[in-house]
């Protein structure tokens, strides 16, 4: 009782009875890996998915066959610079923007479901 009265008037937090302090190092710590963590589990999972994103998207040629998000399936008559000129039937072709392709397909293949990522 006589402790604790003592650690009160000399201002010592929590009654100040086997209570350290943790130093700021240790939460800097693990604010680090907590960061560490975070960028390996989410940052870097999606740089990857986003790079063989850009890579089929700049790999699209004339005469691929290709999925759109839209459920669009066609055959690409021309190559644009942001845009593909996609034949979807006879005597039809539409303009599309290249980041709407969400697979090239081989010939044969169907499209498959996307996965949610």
């Amino acid at each position: 009782m006589l402790e604790n009265l003592m650690s009160i008037a000399m201002g010592m937090p929590g009654g100040g009875a086997g209570q350290e302090q943790q130093s700021p190092i240790f939460m800097f710590g693990w604010l680090g890996i907590m960061i560490v963590i975070f960028y390996f589990m989410l940052i870097r999972p999606q740089q990857r998915r986003e790079k063989e994103r850009r890579a089929m998207m700049d790999n699209v040629k004339s005469g691929d066959r290709v999925a759109f998000s839209g459920g669009i399936l066609g055959i690409v008559a021309n190559v644009k610079d942001k845009t593909l000129v996609i034949k979807v039937a006879d005597n039809v072709k539409i303009e599309v923007s290249r980041a709407a392709v969400t697979q090239i397909l081989e010939k044969g293949e169907q499209p498959s479901e996307s996965e949610k990522k």
